[in-house]
C-alpha cells in the first residue's frame, strides 16, 4: 500500500499542475482535518460551527471555495491560505547608474506555497551600459608557449584599449602556471629542475604549479613590465596543472583582487590540462579543498592536493560568477571544447602559434558570453520545483516552462522570465535558497514557506456547542473518550446488544449495508463519508456533471448525483446561462421560431439557422397547408389552422408563377416576416404540354433537316449532269473534216511484176506512182 501511495503523489502532483497550467482549477480532494485539507490543493475549510447539517461528517468542511460558498459558509467562517503568497523584501529598479548599479529585480522575496499549487512571478534584468570588467590574464609558460611569451609582454596597452571600448572602467591582472613540482610531472635532477629547458643554450625559471605575478590593476604599464620579467619554463609531460591555476584564481579573491564587477579568467595554453586522479601518479592522494593555498610570494606549489576535477572548478567559476575564455591553439581545440560544455559561462577562441590574435579573440569571446543569459536557482529544497519560461528578444516567449531561462543575442534590451515553484510536500521550516544570472554577481534572494497548518487559534475546551463533553477547534469537536457524534451527543455503547439495535437504524433492512457501505453509524444516525449523504448515506453528492472543471459549473450544488442550480442556471451540470445575448436577432428572440437554451437557439422543425432565420425546406414546410387550401377553397378556413402553423396566408388573383408549385396547378411562396410565416398562394398560368412540344418540334426539324438534304443532293446531281452535257457538246463541234477522204484511210496499191520484161523496172516505178 506504501509503494502505491509513493508511486501516485507525484502522478498526482502533476496532473494537479497541469490543470494549473491550462488555466483549470485542481478538483478537491475532501479529508477530515483543517490541516489534511489545506495541503490538499484546491481545497478550502469551514469553520462556522452549524455549517454541517445532520449525518453530514466533518469531511464536508472541505471542498472548493466555490462550493462553501453556495452551501453558506463565507467571509472569516473560511479558511483558505494563500490569497497573497508573495511580498517583496527589496524590489529596487533596474538602474545603469556606476553608484548603484542594479541589473536584476527584484532583489529580495518572501512566498508562502500550498502543496500542489503553483505560484507565479517576474523576474527582469537588464545589462548595465559601461559595467567595470575584471580581467585576469592566465598564461600557460611551459616551453612550447615561447615565443606567445613575447607577444604578450607588449599586449597590455592593446587589451585595455579594446576593454575600454565596452566599458570605462577595465582592470587587468596577470598569472602564469606550469606543474606540480615532483615527478613524474617535473624533473628532480638538481641541474633541470634549475633550468628545465630542453637545451642548454636557453636559460628557464624553475617549474611551479601556479603564481599570481600581478593583482588585477588599472595600470596597463604595469602590466607590461611585470609581464617582461618573466620567463618560460618546462616540464616533462604533456598536460598541464590549468585546472589547478583555475582553481587558485578563482577562490584567492583578496590575493587576485577580484572587484564587484564582472569578472573575466583568460586562459591560454597550447597542450591539454591534468584532471582529478592524476595526482596519484606523484603520491598525491588528498582531493582539492577548494581553498586558497597562495603563500607569501603567490605562488601554490601543489603538492598537497590532486587536481580539482571538472565538475569542482565548473562550480567554484560559477560561485564567483567568473566568466571563462580559453584561448588554445588549433590542435587542442576540440579537447578545450568539450570541456567548455561542461563549464557555464565559458567560451573556447583559436589562438595562432605566437598569440597575436588574442586580443580579438577575448573581444569576440566576450561579447558571445555577454549575448547569452542563463538564469537558473542554486540550493532550492528537494521539496520544490522551480521553472522557467523566458520572454527574450523581440517579445518571443517560450512556450513550455524549462528548468533554465535562457535567451540569445542580447545586449542592453530588458529580458523579462516568469518564474514557477511549486511545492511537492511540506517544508519543516522556511528555507532559502537564490536566482542567479550567470556570470552576474547580482541574485535573487527567496525565502519560501509552505501552508500545511491551520491557524484557527486555542481549542475551546468543553464546549458548548461540543455539548461540554468535547473540545471545539476550527469548528470541529473533538469529543472525550467516552463520547462521540457530531456535537458529542451521546456516550459510547458498551453493551453488545445495545450496539446491534443502533445499528439496525442505520440500514433500511438486516441485509444491507450500515449506511449503505459510506459511512459510520453514530448515536442511531448515519454519519456519511465523503461526497455521501442522505439518512443511509444512498446519494452520492460528487457523482454530478462537470462543466469549465467545476462540479454543477461551479453555478450550484451536487444532491444526490443531481445539480440544483442557482442563479437561473440551467442544465445537467448548470451549463445554461441565462443570458439570451446570443439568441436575439432584430430584437427578437430565435427569430420566433425557437427557444433559446444556455444562450444558443434551439429552432421549431422547419428552420435552422443561428437565429432560426432560414427555412430547411420551405417548399415542403407548408405544402400540406397549401393542399388544404386548394382542397376547402377559402383561406380562412379553420380547418387548415394546424397544417399552416399559425401562418399569415393570402391567395393572389390572377395566375403567378411563384417559387414552389403543387400538383402544377399552384404555386406558392413562404417568407419569415418579423418573426411570423407568411404564406402567399396562386393558381399556375396556363401552358401548353411542353413534352408533345418537345417531340413535335423534335420530329419536324428532322423532316426538315431531311427534306433540305434530298433537294441539296439533287440539286448537286443537276448540276453535274448539265456540265457533263456541255463537255460533250463542246467535244462534238471541235471536230471537223477537211477533206472528203478520210484522212486516215489509204487505199490498197497493186504493184505486177513481170520477169520478163525486167528492162521496164523504172517504167513500171513510174506506172505505179501514177496509178
Amino acid at each position: 500500500m506504501m509503494k502505491a501511495v509513493l508511486i501516485a503523489l507525484p502522478v498526482l502532483f502533476y496532473c494537479l499542475e497541469q490543470r494549473f497550467i491550462h488555466g483549470q482549477e485542481p478538483l478537491c480532494q475532501s479529508h477530515f482535518s483543517c490541516s489534511d485539507c489545506i495541503r490538499s490543493p484546491g481545497c478550502a475549510w469551514c469553520k462556522k460551527t452549524d455549517f454541517l447539517k445532520s449525518g453530514e461528517s466533518n469531511e464536508r468542511r472541505c471542498e472548493s471555495p466555490e462550493a462553501l460558498k453556495v452551501r453558506g459558509c463565507k467571509g472569516n467562517d473560511v479558511i483558505n491560505p494563500g490569497e497573497h503568497p508573495l511580498t517583496y523584501v527589496k524590489n529596487s529598479v533596474l538602474s545603469s547608474d556606476h553608484a548603484n548599479v542594479v541589473q536584476l529585480k527584484p532583489q529580495n522575496i518572501n512566498i508562502t506555497l500550498r502543496i500542489g499549487v503553483p505560484h507565479e512571478f517576474k523576474v527582469e534584468f537588464k545589462r548595465a551600459k559601461g559595467y567595470p570588467i575584471d580581467l585576469y590574464y592566465l598564461m600557460d609558460l611551459s616551453y612550447s608557449m615561447k615565443d606567445d611569451l613575447e607577444q604578450i609582454k607588449t599586449l597590455g596597452q592593446k587589451i585595455l584599449k579594446k576593454l575600454r571600448a565596452i566599458t570605462d572602467t577595465v582592470r587587468i591582472g596577470f598569472g602564469s602556471f606550469v606543474d606540480k613540482e615532483m615527478l613524474p610531472y617535473v624533473s628532480q635532477v638538481k641541474s633541470r629542475r634549475l633550468n628545465p629547458c630542453p637545451n642548454r643554450i636557453d636559460t628557464c625559471q624553475p617549474a611551479f604549479s601556479f603564481k599570481n605575478v600581478l593583482p588585477l590593476t588599472h595600470d596597463a604599464s604595469e602590466f607590461e613590465r611585470e609581464v617582461s620579467k618573466q620567463n618560460i619554463s618546462g616540464n616533462l609531460d604533456a598536460p598541464e596543472a590549468g585546472l589547478d591555476a583555475i582553481m587558485q584564481a578563482a577562490v584567492c579573491k583578496d590575493e587576485i583582487r577580484w572587484g564587484n564587477v564582472t569578472r573575466i579568467l583568460v586562459y591560454t595554453s597550447d597542450d591539454t590540462f591534468h584532471m582529478a586522479g592524476d595526482g596519484r601518479l606523484g603520491g598525491v592522494f588528498q582531493p582539492h579543498n577548494g581553498q586558497c593555498h597562495l603563500n607569501n610570494q603567490g605562488s601554490y606549489d601543489g603538492k598537497a592536493y590532486d587536481y580539482p576535477s571538472v565538475g569542482h572548478v565548473s562550480r567554484v567559476l560559477q560561485d564567483n560568477n567568473i566568466q571563462l575564455i580559453f584561448a588554445v591553439t588549433e590542435n587542442i581545440y576540440p579537447a578545450y571544447k568539450a570541456l567548455s560544455a561542461l563549464i557555464p559561462q565559458s567560451a573556447v577562441g583559436v589562438l595562432k602559434n605566437d598569440s597575436s590574435n588574442v586580443v580579438d579573440l577575448i573581444s569576440e569571446a566576450y561579447r558571445n558570453l555577454s549575448s547569452k543569459l542563463v538564469l537558473e536557482q542554486e540550493g532550492a529544497p528537494k521539496e520544490l520545483d522551480v521553472s522557467y519560461r523566458s520572454t527574450c528578444k523581440g517579445n518571443q516567449v517560450d512556450i513550455e516552462w524549462k528548468k533554465k531561462g535562457e535567451c540569445q543575442g542580447i545586449k542592453h534590451e530588458k529580458i523579462t522570465f516568469d518564474v514557477r515553484l511549486n511545492a511537492s510536500a511540506c517544508l519543516k521550516e522556511p528555507q532559502t535558497f537564490r536566482i542567479k544570472m550567470q556570470g552576474i554577481n547580482e541574485e535573487v534572494k527567496i525565502t519560501v514557506d509552505t501552508e500545511c497548518h491551520c491557524n484557527c487559534g486555542v481549542p475551546e475546551k468543553a464546549s458548548i456547542h461540543c455539548n461540554s463533553s468535547g473540545a471545539l477547534s476550527c469548528g470541529v469537536c473533538n469529543c472525550d473518550e467516552a463520547y462521540l457524534g457530531q456535537r458529542c451527543e451521546c456516550m459510547k455503547q458498551s453493551d453488545a446488544d445495545s450496539y446491534a439495535n443502533m445499528l439496525e437504524s442505520c440500514r433500511p433492512d438486516n441485509n444491507s449495508l450500515v449506511c449503505s457501505g459510506h459511512g459510520n453509524c453514530e448515536c442511531g444516525k448515519c454519519v456519511c463519508e465523503g461526497q455521501f449523504s442522505g439518512k443511509l448515506c444512498e446519494c452520492d453528492d460528487n457523482s454530478c456533471d462537470y462543466y469549465n472543471g467545476h462540479r454543477c459549473n461551479g453555478k450550484g450544488i451536487c444532491k444526490c448525483g443531481k445539480c440544483i442550480c442557482s442563479d437561473n442556471y440551467t442544465g445537467s451540470a448548470c451549463e445554461c446561462s441565462p443570458i439570451q445575448d446570443k439568441c436575439i436577432k432584430d430584437k427578437r428572440l430565435c427569430s420566433g421560431q425557437g427557444k433559446c437554451t444556455c444562450n444558443h437557439c434551439q429552432c421549431n422543425p422547419g428552420f435552422k439557422g443561428e437565429h432560426c432565420s432560414a427555412f430547411i425546406n420551405d417548399c415542403m414546410l407548408l405544402k400540406d397547408c397549401v393542399a388544404c387550401h386548394v382542397d376547402f377553397g377559402t383561406p380562412d378556413n379553420d380547418v387548415c389552422a394546424i397544417k399552416c402553423l399559425n401562418a399569415t396566408v393570402s391567395r393572389l388573383k390572377g395566375a403567378h408563377e411563384l417559387h414552389c408549385t403543387y400538383q402544377n396547378t399552384t404555386s406558392y411562396d413562404v417568407k419569415l416576416d418579423d418573426g411570423k410565416i407568411v404564406l402567399k398562394y396562386a393558381d399556375l398560368p396556363r401552358s401548353v404540354d411542353k413534352t408533345t412540344l418537345l417531340i413535335g418540334f423534335s420530329v419536324s426539324a428532322i423532316m426538315f433537316i431531311g427534306i433540305i438534304i434530298i433537294i441539296i443532293y439533287r440539286c448537286l446531281l443537276e448540276l453535274y449532269d448539265i456540265r457533263e452535257y456541255r463537255n460533250f457538246v463542246n467535244a462534238q463541234e471541235q471536230t471537223r473534216w477537211k477533206e472528203v477522204q478520210n484522212p486516215l484511210f489509204i487505199g490498197a496499191n497493186t504493184t505486177v511484176y513481170n520477169p520478163l520484161h525486167t528492162n521496164h523496172d523504172e517504167n513500171e516505178k513510174e506506172h505505179s506512182e501514177q496509178i
